[in-house]
């Protein structure tokens, strides 16, 4: 019915039309994304992070199988984004990644404690907020809230307003690194393949060590999670590389034996 709709009404008709019904499926959620305290001290934050890194490269570290493989060490005085569990390789590694990022519900909700326990600059969807203890918490404590959705595709180029998750947490850094102004953002343990198959965005729930990261903690036995989307990933990937490119910057995919055919790939050796 919606291809049907959309070979009938002209383009820039349908185009105004999905933005209004992307706009209503939103609206409820906009007053207190604009106007709630903890949102407006994240405004705040972020405003303070825009383009503060003009000029300098980024690492974004995936949580896939192939970081076993990487030689993170090499990234400890480079600026790195991890996402979700990375918090897991921490001691391993010696070093934690300048900042990181969740925005899945089922993720923040089993892990909140370890995320209010790490100390670096942290950015959370705004819908987790009802997972964070109203007190106490201090403002050290208190991440920045992204105001993220899941429909209406676009790249931000300032975050501090809308962001379309695009599937993946991975977008959501790609956006991040772009209003702070990083020139050039590298991709590691971005694998794009997953072991575990079945519907997108399926919950299911962990039956034993988890095969699809680079710890077998990482969604355990008993964790809730979603199957990812695939396809809508490389929507959003193929959106942010368009975004770099007309700004004179660039993507590159230095993962091991990734998956991903978005981005030009490098290798990751050769960056040092």
């Amino acid at each position: 019915m919606k291809n049907t709709l959309k070979s009938l009404i002209p383009s820039p008709l349908w185009r105004i039309a999905r933005s209004a019904v992307i706009a209503a499926q939103n609206f409820p959620s906009m007053p207190a994304a604009y106007l709630h305290p903890w949102r407006r001290q994240s405004m705040d934050a972020l405003a303070e992070l825009k383009d503060k890194y003009k000029g300098e490269r980024c690492f974004i570290i995936g949580n896939g199988p192939s970081l076993r493989k990487t030689d993170v060490s090499k990234l400890k005085n480079e600026y790195t984004f991890g996402m979700n569990r990375i918090y897991l390789a921490f001691e391993e590694w010696g070093f934690q990644t300048s900042f990181l990022a969740s925005v899945n519900d089922l993720v923040i909700e089993q892990c909140v404690d370890d995320f209010l326990a790490l100390d670096m600059p942290r950015f959370f969807s705004w819908r987790s907020h009802k997972f964070f203890p109203k007190s106490p918490i201090t403002d050290s404590q208190l991440p920045a809230f992204l105001y993220t959705t899941y429909s209406g595709e676009k790249f931000a180029e300032d975050v501090r307003y809308r962001v379309w998750e695009g599937a993946t947490v991975t977008n959501v850094c790609l956006q991040l690194a772009y209003h702070m102004g990083f020139e050039q953002v590298i991709l590691i343990g971005v694998d794009h393949n997953f072991t575990s198959k079945g519907d997108a965005n399926k919950t299911v729930v962990s039956d034993g060590d988890d095969p699809n990261h680079f710890d077998p903690r990482y969604f355990g036995k008993g964790f809730r999670w979603q199957l990812p989307d695939l396809d809508m990933s490389e929507i959003a990937y193929a959106m942010a590389r368009i975004n770099y490119e007309k700004d004179g910057r660039e993507i590159l995919d230095a993962t091991i034996g990734g998956k991903l055919t978005i981005f030009n790939k490098v290798d990751y050796d050769s960056l040092f």
